[in-house]
């Protein structure tokens, strides 16, 4: 189950992130990223609620609330930092530097949960991140190795650290999930997913209110494009959450990363843009890797 719920949660983000892309003509980066919570916070509190009415509330130990919380200012601060990460360099470096959050999230599941992937996991993981550099570099990763100016360290730097912090959210998510001693897989994960997004708002947008102001109001102006994100976010973050809750965070998100092969599919067949024989062999190997994880990892 934990497989097709981790391909759904990659298809609704997939999504999302298109519908976020079309939404910066109307909002900032920020306004743009607040819009995912605070859209979708409300819809969580819902889903919660009548998931709750079938299977009951869990109780929150104490742990859980600083567990959640960090998770999401996690989350905050590592979206800043692949942002910046696309302004020092380009979106492929970008990418590729914050998607070693496939390798990270892997130690950071068996040091701090105690949840290692097995030995073909980890070659899994190695084969999935080879395929990541060749599919966003479209076949020629020497851009990757060569950090040459402080530019490209720079976006090095913010890249890693980037997947660094969504690695700590993704086990911070599982870790909250688990700390819940009742209910169902469900309903805890929905919990841990609507205390997480409501603390995002408070903390995005108390700082947007403190800097920003009028780009709160936009926010709400563009409510009808600004709550297509929140559907889609509360939908895919729903399902991530869940998956994290059935499953080894590791191989969550490195199953994860078919993603890319999503974003690949439709560049491809949809938009009918051109594909190189290297991007080809790179979305083969992202499959292999993703495969191997699902299977052996």
């Amino acid at each position: 189950m934990w497989v097709l719920v981790t391909m759904a949660a990659a298809a609704f983000q997939t999504a999302r992130t298109a519908q976020q892309h079309r939404l910066r003509a109307l909002l900032s980066v920020s306004g743009a990223g607040f819009v995912r919570y605070a859209y979708g916070a409300p819809l969580a509190m819902t889903a919660v609620a009548v998931a709750a009415a079938v299977d009951g509330l869990p109780s929150t130990p104490a742990r859980f609330w600083p567990i959640i919380v960090a998770a999401g200012l996690a989350q905050i601060v590592a979206t800043a930092c692949l942002i910046s990460a696309f302004d020092a360099s380009d979106y492929a470096t970008g990418t590729v530097y914050s998607k070693t959050e496939v390798v990270q999230v892997a130690v950071f599941s068996a040091v701090l949960l105690g949840e290692p992937l097995r030995p073909f996991g980890w070659a899994g993981a190695a084969v999935v991140m080879a395929g990541i550099v060749l599919l966003v570099s479209k076949g020629d990763p020497r851009r990757f190795v060569r950090a040459r100016s402080s530019l490209s360290t720079r976006a090095l730097g913010l890249g890693v650290v980037a997947g660094g912090l969504f690695a700590l959210a993704a086990v911070g998510i599982r870790a909250a999930s688990r700390s819940l001693d009742s209910g169902g897989p469900v309903v805890r994960s929905l919990v841990a997913l609507a205390v997480m997004n409501t603390s995002q708002t408070v903390l995005h947008g108390g700082l947007l209110a403190l800097k920003n102001p009028a780009e709160l109001r936009a926010c709400a102006r563009h409510w009808r494009s600004s709550s297509v994100v929140g559907v889609l976010s509360v939908c895919g973050s729903g399902a991530w959450a869940l998956a994290m809750t059935l499953e080894n965070v590791a191989r969550v998100r490195t199953v994860g990363q078919v993603e890319l092969l999503f974003t690949f599919a439709v560049s491809r067949f949809a938009l009918r843009e051109t594909r190189t024989r290297a991007e080809w062999s790179a979305a083969l190997l992202v499959g292999v890797g993703v495969v191997t994880v699902m299977i052996a990892g």
